[in-house]
Formats: C-alpha cells, sequence, structure tokens
C-alpha cells in the first residue's frame, strides 16, 4: 500500500510513470505492468529471460475516444489462489489451478470510463483479460480493433498457419518471423473460401522457440461473445498485435458492460514438455456449468465416413452432379449408386462395433438433401430429420439398441445457421427419440447470411448456443468447422470434440505433411481436444478409388501412436472394417487403447519433430504409450519410471518394422511382448512418418511372464 501511494504521489508530481510486478508461485516468471503517459503496458520475463517486451494495451472504438491513453491507475489488486479440480473427462484425473493474480484498474481521465486489466500468473505461463465494470460513462460500445501486442524478444522459430477468417485446414509451416511474409504468398487456402488474409497475420496458437531455446506459446482462453483474435505481425520489430475477426461490416465487437475479453495467454517454458502439460486453457475457463453430468461420457466409434472422403461412396441417394471438395472432384470419382448410409451397410459396422467393443457407429449423409446443396443450390437448407428411402430410422435404433451400440448423429448445417438453429430443437429432440446421444455438426461453406465469418463474435455465440441448447436433451457435441477451442470443455463438457484444424480427410485430399501430429499437439491442442479421426491402415487411397491417387503420409504404427498422442475423449477408428479385418492384430490397439486418464506424462518432445506421451487409463493401473515422429528418421529412447515400483507389467510394442517408410513401405509394422517395471528402459527405431504405440498391463501371475523378454 506504502508502495502505492507513493506511486501516486511521483505520478501527481508530473513524473507520468507507473509500475507494478507480479511473480508467479515459483517466482520464475515475472510480469512488469507499467503505466507511462497515460499508457498502459506489460513485459514478461522467464527466469531472467526477456521473454514478451514491453507490449501495449488497450482497444481502438469505432464511436469516441479510444482506450488506448489517457489512463491513470485507480487501484491495484493482488491475490492467490490455489484448488485442485476434477474434469468429467481428461488428460489427468486432477487438476491443479494455481496462480498469483494483478487486477489494476484504470480510469480514462477525460472520459471518466474505467477499464480493468486482469493479470494471472501461473508457473507455466501468463493469462490476462480486459473488463468493463457496469459504470455511467461507459455501457455500450463497438469495437474497432483490440491493440494487444506481444513483442517478442527475438527472430524466433515459429509454426504457424495463415490467419484466416473462415478455416484453419492448413499445413503448419516452421520458420523464422522474419519470413513469415514472403512465405505467406505459397499459403494456399484449402478450402473454396475466398477470405481474405494479411500477409503478415497468423492465427493462434502459435508456437514459437527462440534461438536460446525458450519455448513460447501465444493463445486465447474462454472465447465467449467476443471475436476470435488472430496475430499481426510486425517483421521490422517483432510485435504481434491481436486482430480480431469482423463481421459483415467490419465491425470487430458489440459490447455492452458489464462484460469482458476472452483471456490472452502466454505459455512458457525451457522444456517443450511443458507446453503440453500447461493447464492454462482450462484453468481460465469457469468451472463446470452442469450440476448432472452422468450422461457425459468418452466415446470410441467407428463411422461410415471414409469411404465417402475417399471417394468410394457417397453423401447422396440420388447421383452427385459436378463438386469438388478440397482437393477432389468428385463428378470423376464416385460411381453411381454407391450411398454409402444404407441399412445394410450400417448394419454390418453395427455388427462390427459391437463385436469390438466400439460405443457408436457415426452416419454421414442420412438425410435428405445432399445432391441438392451439392449442385442444384448452395443456398440449400436441411431439415435433420428426413432420412434417404434406404435409411430406415427405427429400424436402425432398434437394431443398434440389441446390439449395445447407439448410432451417432451427423447434422450438416450448409453454413445456414439461422435454418440450423430454427430447427435445432426439432433435430435434438429427434435425436431423444431415436436413442442418439451425440452429434457431429458441420459448418461446411461461406455462412449465411452473407458477409459473416466462421470466427466472428455472431458465429462464436451460435457455436456456444448449440453446446448448450443440446445438453438440455442430454446430447453430446462434435462440432467441425468452428471456431478453434479455448478451453470451454471445461465449463460445458458435452462439447467433447471439435475438429477446427487440418485432419486425416486431407490426407485423402492430397496428404498432410509428414510433421503435422508432432505440431497439432502443440498449437491446436492447447485449447482442447481434436476430432483427428486416425487409425488408417490402408494409406493408398486408390486401394479404394482408382481414380484417387492420394497417399496417407503415415506408417500403420503410427496411426496406432496417434490415440495417445491426439488426445479426445472422442476417437474414431476411421478405416473401413474390411481393411482393419487384414491387420487385426494391430487393431487390438485400438479395441484397446483408453479414451479417459488419470495421468499423463510427456517422456519426450520437440515441436515439429516428435512427441511421445505416457497415459494411465482412468480407473486402472494400465498404461498406454504413443510416439509421432516427423521425416527424418530417429531412435526414441524412454524410461518406464512411471509404473508403480514393485508392480509387473507386460508391454506390447506395436512398432515399424525396420524397412517401414510412410511413402515406399507404410504397412510394415512389428509387434513384440517384453516383460516390464518401472526399472525399465526402451531404445526404438522409428522411421520417417512412423513411430509406436504400446500398451502396459498390470500383471498379477509371474506365469504370464514366460518366455517373455525383459527390458
Amino acid at each position: 500500500m506504502k508502495k502505492f501511494v507513493l506511486v501516486q504521489l511521483l505520478l501527481m508530481l508530473g513524473i507520468g510513470l507507473f509500475a507494478e510486478g507480479l511473480k508467479s508461485p515459483n517466482e520464475q516468471l515475472e510480469l512488469t505492468f507499467s503505466l507511462k503517459n497515460g499508457k498502459p503496458s506489460y513485459q514478461l520475463t522467464y527466469k531472467n529471460k526477456m521473454v514478451v517486451k514491453e507490449s501495449h494495451l488497450g482497444f481502438e472504438l469505432k464511436e469516441g475516444k479510444d482506450l488506448l491513453s489517457g489512463f491513470e491507475v485507480s487501484a491495484v489488486d493482488r491475490s492467490s489462489f490455489d484448488e485442485n479440480w476434477q474434469p468429467v473427462w481428461g488428460e489427468w484425473k486432477e487438476i491443479r489451478n494455481h496462480y498469483n493474480e494483478m487486477a489494476v484498474t484504470l480510469t480514462q481521465s477525460e472520459t471518466e470510463r474505467v477499464m480493468l486489466i486482469r493479470f494471472r500468473l501461473f508457473d507455466d505461463g501468463l493469462g490476462f483479460r480486459y473488463e468493463f465494470p457496469e459504470q455511467g460513462k461507459l455501457s455500450y460500445f463497438v469495437i474497432k480493433e483490440e491493440r494487444t501486442q506481444f513483442a517478442m524478444a527475438g527472430d524466433h522459430k515459429a509454426f504457424w498457419i495463415p490467419g484466416d477468417y473462415d478455416t484453419q485446414e492448413y499445413d503448419y509451416t516452421e520458420s523464422k518471423l522474419s519470413e513469415i511474409r514472403g512465405l505467406m504468398e505459397k499459403a494456399v487456402t484449402p478450402n473454396a473460401s475466398q477470405t481474405p488474409f494479411s500477409d503478415t497475420g497468423v492465427q493462434t496458437a502459435l508456437m514459437m522457440k527462440s534461438d536460446d531455446g525458450i519455448y513460447i506459446n501465444i493463445h486465447e482462453a474462454a472465447l465467449v461473445e467476443y471475436a476470435c483474435m488472430h496475430l499481426d505481425l510486425d517483421d521490422k520489430t517483432m510485435v504481434f498485435e491481436s486482430h480480431l475477426t469482423p463481421d459483415a461490416i467490419g465491425d470487430k465487437g458489440y459490447m455492452q458492460a458489464p462484460c469482458s475479453s476472452p483471456w490472452r495467454t502466454v505459455i512458457v517454458s525451457d522444456d517443450a514438455a511443458d507446453i503440453l502439460m500447461s493447464n492454462i486453457t482450462l484453468n481460465l475457463n469457469e468451472p463446470c456449468a452442469y450440476e448432472d453430468v452422468s450422461w457425459i461420457k468418452p466415446v470410441k466409434y467407428i463411422g461410415v465416413w471414409w469411404e465417402m472422403i475417399t471417394g468410394k461412396g457417397s453423401w447422396s441417394y440420388t447421383n452427385l452432379p459436378s463438386v469438388k471438395l478440397g482437393q477432389t472432384d468428385y463428378s470423376k470419382t464416385i460411381p453411381n449408386g454407391t450411398h454409402s448410409a444404407n441399412n445394410e451397410k450400417v448394419k454390418r459396422y453395427i455388427d462390427f462395433a459391437a463385436e469390438h467393443g466400439f460405443d457408436a457407429v457415426l452416419v454421414e449423409g442420412w438425410n435428405e438433401g445432399w445432391e441438392d446443396w451439392f449442385g442444384k443450390s448452395k443456398d440449400y437448407v436441411f431439415d435433420f430429420v428426413t432420412p434417404y428411402p434406404d435409411f430406415d430410422v427405427a429400424m436402425l435404433r432398434d437394431y443398434a439398441k440389441s446390439k449395445g451400440v447407439r448410432i451417432m448423429m451427423h447434422h450438416e448445417t450448409s453454413g445456414s445457421v439461422r435454418n440450423y438453429e430454427r430447427h435445432m430443437d426439432k433435430a435434438y429432440q429427434f435425436m431423444k427419440d431415436n436413442n442418439y446421444n451425440s452429434v457431429k455438426s458441420g459448418y461446411v461453406g461461406d455462412i449465411i447470411p452473407r458477409g459473416e465469418y466462421h470466427y466472428g463474435q455472431w458465429m462464436v455465440n451460435h457455436y456456444l448456443h448449440a453446446v448448450t441448447k443440446a445438453a438440455e436433451y442430454g446430447v453430446m457435441v462434435n462440432a467441425h468447422e468452428a471456431v478453434r477451442p479455448t478451453g470451454l470443455c471445461r465449463t460445458y463438457p458435452n462439447l467433447i470434440g471439435n475438429e477446427s484444424a487440418r485432419g486425416t480427410e486431407y490426407e485423402s485430399f492430397g496428404g498432410n505433411n509428414v510433421n503435422h501430429t508432432t505440431i497439432l499437439p502443440f498449437t491446436r491442442l492447447i485449447g482442447g481436444p481434436m476430432d483427428y479421426t486416425p487409425g488408417i491402415f490402408e494409406p493408398d487411397v486408390s486401394q479404394y478409388n482408382p481414380n484417387n491417387g492420394s497417399k496417407v503420409r503415415t506408417t500403420i504404427a503410427r496411426q496406432l501412436a496417434l490415440y495417445v498422442t491426439m488426445y479426445s475423449p472422442l476417437q474414431m477408428a476411421a478405416d473401413l472394417p474390411e481393411t482393419y479385418a487384414k491387420h487385426m492384430d494391430a487393431f487390438q490397439f485400438i479395441k484397446d487403447v483408453a479414451i479417459d486418464w488419470d495421468d499423463t506424462k510427456i517422456l519426450e518432445a520437440e515441436p515439429g519433430d516428435y512427441i511421445t506421451y505416457a497415459r494411465k487409463e482412468k480407473g486402472s493401473s494400465n498404461w498406454f504409450v504413443g510416439r509421432t515422429n516427423d521425416e527424418q528418421q530417429r531412435v526414441s529412447k524412454i524410461k518406464f519410471d512411471f509404473l508403480t515400483p514393485g508392480k509387473k507389467y507386460i508391454a506390447t510394442v506395436y512398432s515399424d518394422a525396420k524397412d517401414a517408410h510412410w511413402e515406399t513401405n507404410p504397412k510394415a509394422y512389428e509387434i513384440k511382448k517384453y516383460a516390464v517395471s518401472n526399472k525399465s528402459k526402451l531404445s526404438q527405431m522409428c522411421v520417417p512418418g512412423g513411430g509406436y504405440a504400446i500398451s502396459i498391463i498390470e500383471v498379477k501371475d509371474k506365469k504370464e511372464f514366460k518366455g517373455l523378454k525383459r527390458l
């Protein structure tokens, strides 16, 4: 208090400087907030090394004086917080939320408007947001632009995708910050969208590494009633500045006090594993909004999907006209009479799911209208309850129920959001009446009403409305083409998955970069789980469709590893049952691997190169390990010291064969069993585009070790 009074006195004397510091609980991170001549700014250091240099804060408004300068400090409030909370599902049974907080209240002397900036400093990073309390001088206002800066301390290596307003379905580019401008010219928009993006703008979560080995991740948390943030880079000064997604007339946000912005996050460490282990994004969200969560369950599923993505089958009951999705021209690839969502085929998938212990079968293309949407009218809208003639809803509902399996609903909105909202209650009630408890929703195409973007404030509000409305009917939501996650699954755990990135489907549209899955956990997954749809065992797409020459850039062993490295409580075995029938020994891992966890460890990690996870199954002593590798052959060396001392386990290792390679020999794998304990070590070769997966099962009877090699 004495320091605060002294600083206020100095301000009154005209010196014009206010500075206040905040340290993380372990004192390795230090934030400094400054007010220089009425302009607010902050900086961040880690172990006395500069991470974020002096960076300005505030807003440019559409009308009236901007909230950038002319401020005085009215109050500084400090607090600390430390709790453990249990997620409904997740990577850990329990999560610690421990931070020191500083809330700085600013008053703009000329207008008497009040803006509070709340900083929370955790051991692994910083979160801060703007708050506007109820006040007489500022009620309703329109944001022209948020001017939050992140001034980098060097020309860092970065893993980035362009700042598109409508899609995140890009391969990541690895480059220096100074190289982004030149490389942006080579970025190709993956969909038909013509969304403009800045020649220096990138999307979050943005992953970086400094020359001296500091890992930095910039993202946002709790994106609610606000536009999604992109980052514009001044590559002369290495300063990022926030760039919000506009609406149809160019405005960035409509605000009414009391209100707040999302949290802006900076995760920092000198160990890449700490970035993956950080729970800042979840901790900055509100606790669960539901009293009863018993209906929210992780889901392992199969589906009538990959054959349509590859062009072997069709969404439409009748012949599709000429249509291009991604890089695939379906007028050339889909033969006549190949509607995938038919009674006979869906029953076979239900049988396969029941036989192998899967929870659900996703069926896309079950409802009328696909041929109209793809061909006759871009404005076609679905009603979400009218099936094609060859899809008997009641019969399949009862058949699935008799097998202990559910069918997963699919709602393609065709971007017509108002239409979806008009039908939403009816659609969710239809699901409830027919034993569906989860839905994959899609937002393919330009948003209707015209001019709105997928990541603008209007659509952000819609996505959350869809989730909360679904909860009224006991429905879990897996939204594709939606805004990237920002940890809202803590508050609304029926949001069990999102796509919001370039997923497996692009392996049929020309392929993903070989290192793609070594980057996504550092970027897209920082905000929440991804429905990546792994498990492709036939990398040669032409085996399903002779007219599609795509190659899935992976080995089978790495496809298994993705069930561990690409966290999601919603995991799909994406390939066809007849393909799995050829590799039932490898398919065993997909059957065994858990989808909900008590504990998670990072054994090895380097963005763009490799990641090795170990996870403990919830409520069990079983562990599962997954390693995804980039295009370089490497040797993975791990210890099993995460296992319980004194206990014995059998480890089944699913690895690349010596001659395996994602391009020349992707289906070559080996399966070996070992006796292991917490003292065991493994040195495992990983081929280009490869990896490995391990199931580790506790053994009570030592006789089961007979004949097994000990690691």
